[in-house]
């Protein structure tokens, strides 16, 4: 029998990137001239990114600085997933930004379709917030992970363990 090639779809965050992308959006915060004397902070603890401002126009430009820096490190901003701007102590604003990782149940099932409407001799399980894809043929599984990148899925994917 020939051998059985596999890899696993997975969603997930590289947290020293996005320790570096917080980082390096701290430091231009520091240093840009609109934010001289400004309550503007961010803070994070392993599972979501709390940002706190003097007002919704510095939030934004807060969120746009680290979107830009998370992009520039290969963070993908689709694992963001951006609360609600309200009101915090002192007159500042707080944002919380939830990492999302992981491919839920739910949303698995599009993925899972989209495997199967291509018509190869493959298969795909869900298994711990990933997708386990195995086939015969490295072609059909490469085919599998080209048609996944081409697809706009809401969470970040990645192909790991390809054997």
């Amino acid at each position: 029998m020939a051998s059985e090639s596999s890899f696993d779809v997975v969603s997930r965050v590289d947290h020293q990137e996005l320790d570096n992308a917080l980082n390096q959006t701290r430091k231009e915060i520091e240093n840009r001239f609109d934010f001289k004397n400004s309550k503007t902070s961010i803070e994070f603890d392993g599972k979501k990114i709390t940002l706190i401002s003097d007002d919704e126009l510095k939030m934004s430009n807060v969120v746009d600085v680290l979107r830009s820096r998370a992009v520039r490190r290969g963070v993908d901003v689709k694992a963001f997933e951006f609360g609600a701007i309200e009101p915090a102590a002192g007159g500042t604003v707080r944002q919380t930004v939830t990492l999302r990782s992981g491919i839920p149940k739910d949303q698995s099932k599009a993925l899972m379709e989209q495997i199967k409407a291509l018509r190869l001799k493959v298969s795909a399980q869900y298994q711990d917030e990933q997708i386990r894809v195995t086939g015969k043929n490295k072609d059909d599984l490469q085919k599998v992970i080209a048609a996944l990148r081409s697809m706009d899925f809401e969470r970040p994917l990645q192909f790991v363990n390809y054997r």
